[in-house]
């Protein structure tokens, strides 16, 4: 069974998976055969994360799932962040800075130069 709404009637939990990784999980929980419900039009932000409802049966393979496959997932009540991500933007920041401040460095020399 795929997306079934019959999911959210029966013993569940809640798991919020980031959105970069939202087609690949759903991919795996297909493959796999697992039960689970998730409606886009419920989700009006994505930045969270996308929400999945899963049969508490299937916690152990969908656990296994998530850590052989790397995905960042969390429950309501804990977010995650995906630090990997956070990691590239603040070297970009710091590669940004740098550049600025080293062009800065040159416009002073230039300008002492000329005086």
């Amino acid at each position: 069974m795929a997306n079934s709404a019959e999911v959210k009637f029966q013993n569940h939990f809640k798991l919020n998976v980031l959105f970069k990784d939202y087609i690949f999980f759903e991919n795996l929980l297909l493959e796999n055969n697992i039960d689970f419900y998730h409606n886009s039009n419920e989700n009006s932000d994505i930045s969270d994360g996308t929400l999945f409802f899963l049969l508490d049966k299937d916690r152990v393979i969908i656990d296994q799932l998530l850590i052989d496959n790397e995905i960042i997932a969390s429950t309501e009540t804990i977010l995650m962040p995906d630090y990997r991500e956070e990691r590239k933007v603040q070297k970009f920041h710091f590669l940004v800075y740098l550049i600025v401040v080293a062009l800065l460095i040159l416009v002073i020399f230039i300008v002492d130069l000329f005086k």
